[in-house]
């Protein structure tokens, strides 16, 4: 190589499963029939509306030019409705809604927006691990704050007024929680809310899991005052089998979008047409839908649940989203199980200190996987 990595490297892996997927495909490339229980990839298809209004769109005249920086007009109302139908929340589509190429770039570009080189972030341990790449990646510095099985995976707001935050400018949450499954509870909303508020920070909520296995689906901007501090990321990759279409949103007052807006028109040439309309499609759905895939997710999670009894792991069934997070027995690490699954079980899984120091101990399976394969691993691990 003749040219010197950038500085902002140093202090970023490669991102855990980019990695770990070529070595499970190098395994099965030798002949291991290796089972995937590592991400949450849906592998059901989107609804027929859905895969209809792509492939009419695709035809259109106008459909392969350049597309707006802000999405279609129909587009931003279809999230704005779904907003309101879901969650009860008001949103102005012209100013208040900004669709993404995914959700994940939306990390990217807040943090861009907001962050200069020695600002601070607070960060969940555990919690999804792009929170921390993206924070170092722009040259703020994490600073990781404990959610811990005794407090449900909640913030402890005393602990958190310990923290010295004075240049903390973001805190991310995510509820449903990811990796652990909890919900926002006891009020945990409006008590962040209140602590932003007092410390002058931005609350960024990344909220894509609320439709799977969840019967109360919430949003952040649905508690008061939340708009003046607070930001939500929304994805129709999990709630609608739209992972690949990279399709997702950000919402919230037009004072903090206008300046992410900044950053993304210099990033991206538009989302193409086609995937538009059928994410307009997929808005629209009823919630017969959702009904419709939380009962193959409900069917997948009871096997999961006999496959963690038969590792004598212990895991809490009123969690939601497509993953099951569980403890492992005393003796055993998370790496040393995931390996001996790999290795022994041809099964990988994902360790809970992907996620953080607070995952050693745990481990997370994901539901994105048939009842076949899944009864298959579970005779593998009771063999």
């Amino acid at each position: 190589m003749i040219v010197s990595i950038a500085n902002r490297l140093e202090e970023v892996k490669e991102y855990y499963f980019s990695k770990k997927l070529r070595e499970v495909a190098a395994l099965r490339a030798a002949g291991k029939p290796i089972i995937s229980l590592g991400i949450g990839s849906p592998d059901l298809i989107p609804d027929e509306k859905v895969l209809q209004a792509l492939s009419s769109a695709a035809s259109e005249s106008t459909a392969h030019g350049y597309q707006s920086y802000q999405g279609l007009p129909a587009l931003r109302q279809a999230m704005a409705s779904f907003y309101q139908e879901n969650f009860k929340v008001t949103l102005n589509p012209d100013t208040e809604v900004l669709p993404l190429m995914g959700s994940k770039e939306g990390i990217m570009h807040v943090s861009m927006a907001f962050l200069n080189p020695g600002d601070q972030v607070l960060v969940p341990n555990p919690g999804y691990p792009t929170y921390t790449s993206v924070t170092k990646l722009v040259g703020a510095e994490p600073v990781f704050y404990d959610l811990v099985e005794d407090n449900e995976w909640l913030p402890n707001f005393e602990a958190l007024e310990k923290l010295e935050v004075s240049k903390v400018k973001i805190m991310w949450i995510n509820y449903p929680h990811m990796p652990t499954g909890a919900i926002a509870k006891n009020q945990v909303y409006q008590k962040l809310i209140e602590f932003a508020k007092k410390h002058e920070i931005l609350l960024v909520n990344d909220n894509p899991y609320s439709f799977v296995l969840n019967e109360n689906p919430e949003s952040i901007l649905n508690f008061e005052g939340a708009k003046e501090v607070a930001l939500e990321l929304n994805s129709l990759s999990k709630s609608f089998n739209m992972a690949g279409w990279r399709v997702g949103m950000f919402v919230g007052a037009q004072e903090y979008l206008d300046q992410i807006l900044k950053v993304k028109s210099n990033m991206d040439s538009g989302m193409f047409y086609g995937i538009q309309k059928g994410a307009i499609e997929a808005l629209h759905l009823s919630k017969d839908w959702f009904k419709s895939i939380n009962e193959h997710y409900h069917r997948r999670r009871q096997i999961v649940y006999q496959i963690l009894d038969s590792l004598n792991c212990v895991y809490d069934t009123t969690h939601v989203g497509m993953f099951v997070w569980a403890k492992l027995p005393e003796g055993i690490t998370s790496e040393q199980m995931t390996d001996k699954m790999l290795y022994e079980k041809d099964v990988f899984i994902t360790p809970g200190t992907v996620f953080g120091s607070n995952g050693e101990g745990y481990i997370r399976l994901s539901l994105c996987v048939s009842e076949e394969n899944l009864q298959q691993v579970l005779v593998r691990v009771k063999a």
